[in-house]
């Protein structure tokens, strides 16, 4: 009994640490973003607009809910609550995170040296490395790896038993959402005709569906419990734990249907939209026009120049069709 007692005791101190640091560091990651979001705010507008924020805070908030919230004390207890984690971190927060376009908010929300340090690393990197983590084939492998092995019951059941093991469950299902959605994320109307990916997109998406269907099937109509430690845990609500098992299987079926769902139909839409550019003020004072050809090379945009315009004609002009940018009059 004593023994137990401090296990037990043990257990919610490591919860309550690992709760209040991931607040701590989602909390530093708003500031940041937030930081570095006005300032390329108040230099072009049109590139940064309110949602982008938005949505990197609904993002971490879905972290937080998932990690630091008193509902992710209860994942031991009941599978349903474990699975809403999975589904908050990689089909939820993930995608969000990187709707925010975190990368030139939150390396321009730090500090100068550490933005110095940044871009040396950044320098150091192999460019081969980039193109792999940035493949498809290997973004998809990676989402499908992680769901079908961390629902392995020998692995499931480690993540249960293990503080550290949960931490790295968390840690895989985190980065393999990232990497799953960043092909999705980058999709945009003015990639779809240019990207060669962009085309096989929803098929993509209706691909990473398919794991997740044929596991909440199995977990929902299977008829038996096949995670021994929730037979023996407490139960907190009116469930059998065959019943928590199925509400888990269905909540995953459910959840991950709309979730790809919706993407697969918004950039079947973009596909089929007219193309879009971008346009470069040749004169633009308020943000650098090499910054801005580096925005519509990253995005594979169609490019057009407008030599001689000031920041006011591009912006009045950012959202007009290519082929239809007239150049400035001639005072």
């Amino acid at each position: 009994m004593p023994f137990e007692m401090h296990a037990h005791a043990q257990h919610d101190y490591f919860s309550w640490l690992i709760s209040s640091v991931t607040t701590v560091i989602l909390v530093l990651l708003v500031f940041v973003y937030s930081r570095g979001w006005f300032r390329l705010r108040r230099a072009s507008p049109l590139s940064f607009p309110p949602w982008r924020i938005a949505a990197f805070a609904a993002g971490l908030f879905s972290l937080w809910m998932a990690l630091g919230s008193p509902l992710a004390e209860l994942d031991h207890q009941l599978l349903t609550v474990h699975m809403m984690k999975h589904l908050l971190l990689m089909t939820v927060g993930a995608p969000l995170i990187l709707l925010g376009a975190p990368a030139m908010p939150l390396f321009c929300g730090l500090p100068k040296w550490f933005m110095r340090l940044s871009l040396l690393l950044r320098s150091r990197t192999p460019p081969l490395l980039g193109h792999f983590l940035t493949n498809p084939v290997f973004c998809w492998l990676a989402g499908t790896a992680a769901v079908i092995a961390w629902h392995i019951p020998t692995l499931f059941q480690l993540g249960l038993s293990s503080n550290t093991w949960h931490i790295v469950e968390n840690a895989c299902f985190l980065s393999a959402g990232l990497l799953f959605w960043r092909p999705i994320a980058r999709t945009r109307a003015r990639e779809a005709k240019g990207h060669e990916w962009s085309m096989f997109m929803p098929l993509y998406l209706f691909l990473g569906t398919l794991p997740c269907d044929i596991l909440s099937a199995f977990l929902t109509f299977c008829g038996r419990v096949v995670y021994p430690s929730y037979v023996s845990t407490p139960r907190i609500v009116n469930l059998s734990p065959l019943q928590d098992q199925e509400c888990a299987g269905a909540l995953m079926w459910v959840c991950v249907t709309f979730a790809y769902l919706i993407p697969a139909v918004v950039i079947t839409m973009q596909i089929l939209s007219p193309g879009r550019g971008m346009l470069v003020a040749g004169s633009d004072r308020a943000i650098n026009p090499d910054l801005e050809r580096w925005y519509a090379t990253r995005a594979n945009s169609h490019r057009v120049e407008v030599s001689g315009a000031s920041h006011a004609v591009c912006a009045s002009g950012a959202t007009t069709r290519v082929g239809s940018c007239c150049p400035p009059r001639s005072p």
